[in-house]
This record gives structure tokens, sequence and C-alpha cells, in this order.
């Protein structure tokens, strides 16, 4: 039975596009081609030894050979001893806590006043009061929890007491079926045990911030803004100039 391959017999499409690719291409597939020579390989071989690993790397702070040290400036810098870098850990733990405030925040829907009331705490407060749950995460969710419902009772009035006390149980029933806490979201119940967090763990964080809101001041701290403002008057840099006054005739 004569085969593709055979002298006179027909090819098939795909068959013949396939050799006149190969026999058209510009590499070379012949035996050796495309080998690094002796000389080559070993020089390859010793530059790759301490060399960049990409074209974007960098080789600034890096010995310039695998027996070399660092100068002392240099370890200055890694140890941020050097004045440039005074405080870099501490901007970049904030931006850390910044960041993921805000990725929690955008998972829960929260309104834009929300979020910045929860990233202006947490970016100030001191984690270290919270102990071996002092991871941010699970710091950020308990801050945003109590954000979130303190501003929703002051929307619906439920924090203040005295209003309260004149209101008769039908009115007070009515107030509280309307508050709606974090708790009750699903994707906040989600976040908790995903960062394995209980009751009882939420409890115990919820204690230590208040405490550490009343300790540094920040019941009313607010990312990026001015508590005491009021936020529909408009910003002084987009009120248009006052026009000038008229001429009076003498």
């Amino acid at each position: 039975m004569p085969t593709p391959g055979d002298v006179g017999t027909e090819l098939e499409p795909a068959e013949r596009e396939r050799r006149e690719w190969r026999r058209d291409r510009a590499i070379s597939t012949k035996p050796g081609d495309g080998t690094l020579t002796r000389a080559e390989a070993k020089r390859d071989a010793t530059v790759r030894q301490f060399d960049i690993v990409s074209p974007s790397a960098t080789t600034i702070g890096r010995p310039d050979s695998p027996d070399g040290d660092l100068s002392d400036r240099i370890r200055r810098l890694h140890d941020e001893q050097h004045p440039a870098m005074t405080g870099h850990a501490e901007r970049m733990h904030r931006l850390d806590k910044a960041r993921i405030t805000h990725a929690l925040c955008s998972e829960l829907d929260l309104t834009p006043w929300e979020r910045d009331r929860a990233l202006g705490v947490l970016t100030e407060i001191d984690l270290t009061a919270f102990g071996s749950q002092r991871a941010i995460p699970k710091v950020a969710l308990v801050v945003i929890q109590h954000v979130v419902d303190s501003e929703r009772r002051r929307q619906l009035g439920l924090h203040d007491s005295d209003r309260i006390a004149e209101l008769d149980p039908d009115e007070m029933a009515s107030l509280y079926d309307r508050f709606e806490s974090l708790t009750d979201d699903d994707r906040y119940r989600a976040l908790l045990a995903a960062n394995g967090l209980d009751q009882t763990s939420v409890n115990r964080l919820d204690r230590v911030l208040r405490d550490q809101l009343d300790e540094q001041e920040l019941h009313g701290a607010v990312y990026g803004r001015v508590p005491h403002r009021d936020p529909h008057l408009p910003r002084a840099a987009n009120r248009e100039a006052d026009p000038p006054a008229p001429e009076r005739d003498d």
C-alpha cells in the first residue's frame, strides 16, 4: 500500500503544507546547530554564578562576586540605619494596613464614608495591644464591624439615649428593625471564618479595640478627611473666586 512519502502519490493538503513549512523556515535543525562552543559554554556558566537573573533585575546592594561582601554604607541601608531609610518599615506597615483594610471594605461593599472611617482607625491604631490576634486582616474585620455598626446606629439615632428614652415601645421596635448589623452579612461571616475568627475571638478583640479607641482618642478618626467638616459643603479649592466689588462713584 503506497504511503504519502512515495513518489507519484498525491499528498494530503495538510501534509503538503507541513512539508512546505519545514522546507521554508529559517531555523536549521541539522545536528550540532544551535549549540554553544566549549569556550562560550564555560563563559556562560561562570557568569551565571553571580550575574543578574533577568535584564530587569538590578545589582545594586549585591556583592560584586560570590565571595564578595557588602560595604558598610549598603549594609546600613539594609538595616535602616541610613538617614534616608529612617522609618521605612513603619511606613510600609502603615501602607499594608491601609491596603488590606481597603480590600476588605471593597469586598463588603461599604459606603465611602464607612470605608474612610475604618481606614482612619486602623492606620493609626497600635496593633501590639491585640497580642497574638494582631494580624492585620483580623483586626481590620473587627474595626470594620465596629465602625459600620456605629455609623448605622448614628444614622438612625440609636446612639442618643435621651431620644431613645422618649420613644414608645412601637417606635423603638421600628428603629431596631431598621438597623442592619454587619454581622448579619453572609460575606462578613465568610471573611471571619476564612481568617479563623470565632465569636469569642471577635468579642475579645472588640473589647481591646474599644480600650484602644479611648486611649488613643481615635473615635472620630477619618482617613483623608476632617471629622468636624460638613461633607455636603463644597471645598474651599472648588469655590469660585468672589467677584470684585463694584467701584463707587465719588
